[in-house]
């Protein structure tokens, strides 16, 4: 797919305890190296008194090597204690889909894709089941069939983690994929495996979040997408949204209702992370603009 910008760019994610002057001394280290930046958005958390920042500029009259200036911009983040991170335009994300029988956030992931509305590089899709094997086939992407049952669990998700890492992949999404990923899995891709939730967390956790609400008699339902950490359904959060519902509603509604927000959220999200704007920061987020 082709990148949405002209030329090529890089994106500096950092965050460290706040301190004077520090958007000036980034801004003018890439200044210096002939980068010119073509977007920047930072923020300031005055209880933690720590300070988040993006930014992106243009390649194409930087003067040194990416090597040497990450080696040089080194020396700078040791002095102020930063975690940092620098991505570049071309080097996509190369993403597999997890789905399992559901699939419109599938489809809603896939139709973006072919529009270029996700700058990344769609490599493969996983499932359980082969329901949605014709999908994948009709945009031309690899499909993979792993039977899933109590007994050879561990066994099929050391075949997929295999996979994964034959085809360099480095970030999962799971479109209603019906499994719970061991720790193992998780740790080999941590702060990159995004989920969607049926419900606007931490509100109605688990199982049957349509149902519950239903219930409940509740008045908003809602969709979350977050990182998939070993605590079920409490990772970082990165895109929410929600819709009004009344008591008119049967719980059809509410599913039928909540689908169109899963497939929104999720996309959403997936974006954020593909375009390097999701800094996680403890047990939330930082969403860059």
């Amino acid at each position: 797919m082709e990148n949405k910008l002209e030329k090529n760019t890089a994106t500096l994610i950092l965050s460290c305890s706040d301190q004077k002057g520090l958007v000036a001394r980034i801004s003018q280290f890439i200044f210096q190296r002939g980068g010119n930046i073509v977007d920047l958005d930072e923020h300031v958390d005055p209880e933690e008194k720590m300070f988040f920042i993006r930014v992106e500029w243009d390649l194409s009259e930087l003067n040194i090597s990416s090597e040497q200036f990450e080696k040089e911009f080194h020396i700078l983040a040791d002095e102020i204690n930063a975690k940092w991170e620098i991505k570049y335009s071309y080097n996509k994300h190369r993403v597999a889909i997890f789905v399992s029988k559901y699939d419109h956030c599938l489809q809603e992931i896939l139709w973006r894709y072919k529009n270029k509305e996700l700058d990344a590089e769609i490599i493969l899709i996983i499932s359980n089941h082969t329901v949605l094997e014709d999908i994948a086939k009709s945009y031309g992407i690899p499909f993979y069939y792993f039977p899933i049952t109590k007994e050879n669990k561990a066994e099929q998700e050391l075949k997929e983690i295999e996979l994964l890492e034959e085809n360099k992949i480095d970030t999962i999404v799971l479109a209603r994929y019906m499994q719970i990923l061991s720790p193992i899995f998780i740790e080999k891709y941590p702060n990159n495996i995004i989920n969607i939730h049926h419900s606007f967390l931490p509100a109605f956790v688990g199982a049957n979040p349509y149902k519950k609400a239903y219930e409940r008699g509740v008045k908003l339902i809602g969709a979350t997408s977050h990182y998939v950490t070993e605590e079920l359904d409490e990772g970082p959060i990165i895109e929410q949204d929600v819709i009004r519902i009344t008591h008119k509603d049967s719980l059809n509604d509410l599913i039928r209702k909540g689908k169109d927000l899963e497939r929104l959220v999720l996309a959403r999200a997936l974006n954020l992370h593909v375009s390097n704007r999701v800094l996680k920061y403890g047990k939330k987020t930082i969403i860059f603009q």
